[in-house]
């Protein structure tokens, strides 16, 4: 007769779940470091890129988010951002438009020590503020699509994988500046409205419409649908970006400084265009090549 061959008595002690065979503090500790020097070896981008990702996520999984200084916070109060408490460094001047705003919305605010500020402060540049507003409400697509006066030919900035939270900001304030009617996001491999990002745009985020999309390229078709015309950017485009004549509802895509924007979506594109570049440098960085795109609009618009 045959029989299955007994356990050992050692291995089957090690797999009792009340066994205290477990790993120790030491081996965690061990195995810790040598995850911190496996990433010490990556390049730099990795590892920023890695951060910036947990500093999403760790924002996202609170209720609220924080965002510091004086003019995001006053911009978050001027658009009626759900807050939830102010807090003020002790002997902090010319904040008087603050407290007043903050009443005026029934947002309390605290006065707090200089040295409280900076242990819960993420950015060197907080001036002594920091609010906790509620995370950016993203917009969908159909809704927002259905808000616009075609007639007005609105501007649309789409943002392919830009994962930088600067410079995602940086775009979304010249974008607000330059009355740009949305912002279009993916939901993935793209950084959304976090804390830096809003920092970056100086409070514009709480003035913009942001759409967060699952896909670029699908949403689109939706909007040339609805009658928008595609503009993108190509080192190696025929078309200068000022030779187009922008007098018509426009989606502008801005691609990430590595990837660009990707061939599905170049595909898409009534228009490529580039920026002339004189010097040794190829390629500019994305939130100032937006800029300048976004302003040549306005200043076509303005003749």
């Amino acid at each position: 007769m045959n029989r299955d061959r007994p356990m050992n008595p050692k291995n089957r002690q090690a797999n009792h779940p009340n066994s205290k065979n477990k790993p120790s503090e030491q081996m965690k500790q061990t195995k810790q470091k040598h995850t911190e020097k496996i990433k010490n070896k990556l390049p730099e981008n990795l590892r920023n890129q890695e951060h910036q990702i947990q500093e999403q996520r760790t924002e996202e999984e609170t209720e609220f988010m924080q965002i510091e200084g004086k003019n995001p916070i006053i911009e978050a109060l001027r658009a009626g951002q759900q807050m939830d408490k102010i807090l003020i460094a002790e002997g902090l001047h010319q904040i008087d438009e603050i407290k007043q705003l903050a009443s005026e919305r029934g947002v309390k605010y605290q006065f707090v020590t200089r040295q409280k500020i900076e242990q819960i402060a993420t950015t060197k540049v907080n001036q002594g503020l920091i609010a906790f507003v509620a995370h950016a409400q993203y917009i969908e697509m159909d809704q927002w699509l259905d808000s616009l006066d075609m007639s007005k030919n609105p501007v649309v900035v789409m943002l392919a994988e830009l994962q930088d939270p600067h410079n995602v900001g940086s775009i979304i304030r010249s974008a607000e500046a330059s009355g740009v009617a949305g912002v279009v996001i993916a939901k993935h491999r793209s950084v959304g409205i976090t804390a830096t990002v809003a920092k970056s745009s100086a409070g514009a985020v709480a003035h913009m419409p942001i759409i967060r999309v699952t896909n670029l390229a699908q949403s689109l078709e939706e909007m040339k649908a609805r009658g928008f015309w595609v503009v993108g950017t190509d080192a190696k485009a025929d078309k200068h970006y000022y030779d187009i004549q922008y007098n018509m509802p426009t989606v502008l895509i801005i691609g990430s400084e590595g990837k660009g924007m990707g061939p599905l979506l170049e595909k898409k594109c009534d228009y490529l265009t580039k920026i002339p570049m004189l010097g040794n440098v190829t390629s500019l960085n994305a939130s100032v090549a937006a800029g300048i795109m976004l302003f040549e609009i306005v200043k076509q618009r303005l003749r």
